[in-house]
């Protein structure tokens, strides 16, 4: 086979080194890609704890986290004294209590400065909220939790002498007699002949009142089904004398 001749020798190397380039613009733009999708995932995975942050003042009692990016031997835990005040290495004591992190981290970061060629980079977190604190936002949490129902119940209320009197949250559709079977029970000073369903008509602020013999359907009679409804009371009266 002869020598490959000028014109073919010239497409080859525009054929190289436009492979060259492609291959070069491919891992550019895969780099940037992954940067891309690596910040997308730290902000994802950051910001929303860095945001829930962001309004808190330290409190005596906190453990603040501290890294210096600059000297990961400075890396360590700060505890809040009772004066409010934290000891920074190479600084000393340094004011705390009442402080945003954004603005203890720059008071960190001014602190640090004289110890580096360039303010130093400075990250703070809470690690560790003091017990009160703690216990407050269990307490909340708790509350919180209290308060939602499942999915498909109701709630309603019973009062007088029932064995578990307050609120229960009951499936949609129950009903009064069904109610009163998984209630916990009555005591026995309960007047079962006169238990009483209010219903509260918050439209035109009335109230409707039903009666209900318990007594009565214990003896095989038969008696209205009365579906419960959301914020409905039961009233279990006290027995009178000789009743």
């Amino acid at each position: 086979m002869g020598d490959a001749g000028p014109d073919f020798q010239v497409n080859s190397l525009i054929h190289n080194r436009s492979a060259v380039n492609l291959n070069g613009i491919g891992e550019l733009l895969g780099v940037k890609m992954f940067r891309m999708l690596l910040g997308f995932i730290l902000a994802v995975l950051v910001v929303p704890a860095a945001f829930a942050q962001s309004g808190y003042r330290i409190q005596s009692g906190d453990v603040l986290q501290m890294e210096v990016l600059e000297d990961p031997s400075l890396n360590r835990s700060l505890l809040v004294l009772p004066d409010g005040t934290v000891s920074l290495p190479l600084v000393g004591t340094v004011k705390a209590s009442g402080r945003s992190l954004d603005t203890m981290r720059s008071t960190i970061a001014g602190a640090l400065a004289p110890n580096f060629a360039a303010p130093p980079t400075i990250f703070l977190t809470v690690g560790q909220l003091n017990p009160v604190t703690n216990a407050v936002n269990n307490a909340a949490a708790q509350a919180a939790a209290s308060q939602v129902r499942p999915y498909g119940t109701i709630a309603v209320y019973a009062v007088g002498e029932v064995n578990t009197p307050g609120r229960m949250d009951v499936e949609t559709g129950t009903t009064l007699l069904q109610f009163l079977a998984e209630s916990g029970g009555m005591t026995k000073f309960a007047a079962t002949k006169r238990i009483q369903l209010r219903r509260a008509d918050r439209k035109t602020g009335t109230e409707t009142v039903y009666r209900y013999n318990y007594k009565a359907v214990q003896s095989g009679a038969k008696s209205p089904v009365i579906v419960l409804r959301e914020g409905d009371v039961i009233v279990i009266p006290e027995r009178r004398l000789f009743e």
